[in-house]
């Protein structure tokens, strides 16, 4: 097989390029067919190293136990390797045998170690998602822009976009985390400098009435949702000096040192769904109190609380802990509005507050809640009445439930 390296893009479009890659004609025409020649490139484009190696051979080079090299495999994200199988590349050997000279230094314990390659595994497994949904994407609309998928320099600027990603992200990928590492050490030297500890504000906001708009839109339109609301969590949680610790689908989780900046940033979400036509409102919990982080991740009484508080905020709204209103209930710039007690599963009675800014004068709850709904279901009438080609006074939707 011929090898050509991320970088060397043949002149003659992506079928060139793989026939050099030594891909047969019978899966370049199955890629052709499917439209998926660029996700084909990437593929055989993305390792660039020849496969050697199986496990006894890697145990043998590396040193390490076969458990211990199945483990750290499958920490890193990827299938259980069978035996006998050539899976490892001499680049795969030396990263194997740097981690297996520092379980037996004694430096980090397995444990660190284990965590370290699972973080590693899980955000790279994310990047690579992410790069391969974009580029798809672009291919999906070049041919849906009148690409034929029997010729492949319809695609061939993509192809040569996907090969220049490849040797750029390694440093890109390594500038960042130590950017990243700078920053997370910042954090951890301040807290310990403060009476507070290991105390954060955690936030939880996501989109109400999803599941009803998933019902009633396209799956590329529901994902467009998706991305507008991951956007708009990042921008406004990272511009107010928070950290987005992770998006699930239609929620998303953040941590905040500081509680007047905490719900400056929920506040501001709720603001920027609510000018957003395509977002339904925005609802947000609030907790204030200690935490654990791990991995990249938050655990602990205060987590759970802010998760409970959002369950049962309003669309709109900002529901605070008592420990947070607490620590601003001076602060001229916020008003509070004790709800009634509620009982929060696995946490008890509890007294919650909704928070606004104290020049905010909205309207009713039920009264924003009915206008917000209004707007929504003109924008998706509209979607589902251009779609069908009939004037969007024509097309009916099923009322929601209150």
């Amino acid at each position: 097989m011929t090898e050509v390296g991320p970088g060397a893009i043949p002149r003659g479009g992506v079928v060139t390029l793989l026939r050099s890659l030594g891909v047969e004609d019978a899966e370049i025409d199955r890629a052709q067919a499917d439209g998926n020649l660029v996700l084909l490139a990437i593929e055989h484009l993305a390792l660039g190293q020849e496969l050697v190696y199986d496990v006894d051979a890697a145990i043998e080079l590396t040193g390490l136990p076969e458990e211990e090299l199945r483990h750290i495999w499958r920490s890193l994200g990827f299938p259980d390797p069978v035996s006998g199988e050539r899976i490892f590349s001499d680049v795969d050997l030396t990263n194997l045998a740097a981690v297996a000279e520092l379980l037996h230094s004694g430096a980090v314990s397995p444990e660190v170690a284990y965590g370290m390659t699972r973080v590693i595994g899980s955000s790279m497994a994310r990047v690579a998602s992410a790069l391969v949904d974009a580029v798809g994407a672009r291919a999906e609309g070049v041919m849906r822009a009148g690409g034929d998928a029997e010729d492949a320099v319809a695609l061939e600027p993509l192809a040569t976009e996907a090969g220049a990603f490849l040797p750029m992200f390694p440093a890109v990928l390594e500038q960042v985390w130590r950017r990243h590492l700078q920053a997370a050490s910042r954090r951890r030297l301040l807290r310990s400098e403060t009476a507070d500890g290991d105390r954060a504000v955690v936030g939880f906001a996501d989109l109400v009435g999803f599941t009803a708009l998933a019902q009633q839109v396209t799956d590329e339109e529901l994902a467009e949702v998706v991305d507008q609301f991951e956007r708009l969590a990042y921008d406004v949680v990272v511009a107010g000096g928070g950290r987005v610790l992770k998006m699930i689908g239609d929620e998303v989780m953040f941590i905040v040192d500081d509680p007047a900046a905490a719900v400056e940033i929920a506040l501001g979400m709720a603001d920027a769904s609510r000018d957003a036509a395509e977002l339904s409102d925005v609802r947000v919990g609030l907790a204030s109190g200690p935490i654990l982080e791990r991995e990249g991740d938050a655990y602990g009484a205060t987590v759970n609380l802010a998760s409970r508080a959002t369950a049962i905020a309003y669309p709109g709204t900002v529901v605070v802990s008592p420990d947070l209103r607490a620590a601003l209930e001076g602060d001229p710039h916020f008003s509070f509005r004790a709800m009634r007690p509620r009982f929060l599963k696995n946490i008890g009675r509890v007294s919650l507050s909704v928070v606004q800014r104290a020049e905010d004068v909205p309207l009713t709850i039920r009264e924003a809640i009915d206008e917000r709904r209004r707007q929504m279901r003109v924008v998706v009438r509209d979607k589902l009445a251009a779609r069908a080609g009939h004037e969007p006074d024509a097309v009916n939707l099923p009322d929601e439930e209150g």
